[in-house]
Parts: C-alpha cells; structure tokens; sequence
C-alpha cells in the first residue's frame, strides 16, 4: 500500500469509528489498531529492556493507540501516525513511570535538549509553538523519533514547577487539574504543545510570558500594553481551554 493511500485509509476508517454505529465503530477501531500495528510494535521495542513483558507493552500501547483514535481531529493536516506516536509513548511511560522502571537512552536525553533548544529559540523569536515536524526537520531526525525525544527530555518548565509571583505555588498544572486528577492522565507535553498551537496570538503570548518567563500578571500586562485584570481574565479563559483540549 502507498502511502498516500494509508493515509486516506486512516483517515476514512477514523471517521468511521468516531461516527458509526457501536458495532461499525468497533469495527473500524480493529482495523485501524490492526493496521497500524507496526507502529505500537515500533514503539514499544524501544522499551523492551524496561523490565516489563513485550506483550504487555504491546498492550498498553495499543491502549495509547485507541486514545487516539478517539481525540484525531480529521480537519489536522499532521498525519494520524505523528499524532498517534506521543499518545503511544505517554501511555507505555505513564505504566513504567508507575512501576518506577523509566531509564531514558543518553541518545534520547541529547537530542531531546536540541530539540528544546530549537523550540524554545523559535518561541523567543516569532511568538509562536513550533510543529513537531518543523523540530525533526532543524534537527535532522523523522518527527517520530522527534516525539520520543521530546517526551525523554526535561520540559522547560514542568507542569508541576512551582512559579515565582505573585500568586503562591501556582502551577500550569494547578491551574488545569480538576479534582480528579484529569491533568495526569493528559499531561503528555506534546498534546500540550499542539494545544497552544491552536490559540490566538495573544493567548500563546501570555503563556510565554506567565509561564515559560515567569513574569506576574502586572508584568505581563505591561509588556502586551493591556490591563493586569485583561490578563486575569484571558488566562481564566486559556485554562478553560486547555483544560477541554487535554481533556483526552
């Protein structure tokens, strides 16, 4: 099969499983979970020497695979594979994570810091969130392996890290979570990305200058011009949204 017929085929049996009847649905899900088999497979060999059985891996990355099967959004120009690769990860990491069995590769840990580097260079410089696929191409590498880099390497600032204004021990991740704990099951730091991509300018703005640079609301404020309570009521609204788009 090409791959351009791979990808319409995705993308058909997609929309077949998110809009069909429970019995097409389901149908659709298999084929797709068959179809791309290869991928989980990929995936998970590369923790094969976790401790954890290859089979089990197997099935807990195909658990990755449904997730995004559901939360594809069609209207994406990213390939269903790309999108599906961080959902995979997150998932096998989030078990190993669990049985405290994560070792990360020095290979993974390097080129996850030049891929940081590179986002965090075009962030300074053009305001924006890079793609995946922008990264893996500065850095010479397929976006998939940009993705388990990406996931190996430290953030630039955690969802956890505490922040220094004004408001005591705020987090990104205290701001999103609900009292079910929803963030840790959607704390995947691409699907993070890829919803900040989605925002208006001055909404990926202030997340920038509020939580990557640290700055107050006042100080904040006086850098984009506008009032601090402007400020409070924007974030009030990128939480929300966030909040909805991790919401996986």
């Amino acid at each position: 099969m090409q791959p351009c017929e791979k990808y319409s085929e995705n993308r058909e049996l997609i929309y077949i499983a998110q809009t069909a009847d429970e019995k097409e649905a389901l149908k659709a899900t298999e084929k797709l979970i068959s179809t791309n088999a290869g991928l989980v497979r990929s995936i998970a060999y590369r923790f094969r020497d976790r401790g954890v059985d290859m089979e089990d891996l197997l099935q807990i990355g195909t658990i990755g695979m449904i997730k995004a099967i559901r939360s594809f959004e069609l209207e994406r120009e990213t390939t269903f594979s790309t999108y599906a690769v961080p959902l995979i990860i997150g998932e096998i990491r989030r078990h190993l994570r669990d049985d405290g069995l994560i070792k990360v590769s020095r290979y993974h840990k390097k080129l996850g810091m030049e891929l940081m580097n590179a986002r965090n260079k075009i962030i300074g410089e053009d305001g924006r969130e890079p793609r995946i696929e922008e990264l893996a191409l500065i850095c010479g590498v397929s976006a998939e392996e940009a993705a388990v880099a990406l996931d190996a390497a430290a953030p630039v600032m955690s969802l956890s890290s505490t922040m220094n204004n004004e408001e005591s021990a705020l987090t990104l991740e205290s701001r999103i979570a609900d009292d079910d704990n929803e963030i840790e099951k959607t704390s995947d730091r691409i699907a993070l990305s890829q919803a900040i991509s989605k925002m208006p300018p001055v909404w990926r703005q202030i997340v920038i200058l509020r939580y990557y640079k640290n700055m107050t609301q006042q100080e904040t404020a006086d850098v984009l011009g506008i009032s601090q309570v402007k400020v409070s009521r924007e974030e009030k609204k990128i939480m929300a949204f966030l909040k909805e788009e991790l919401a996986v």
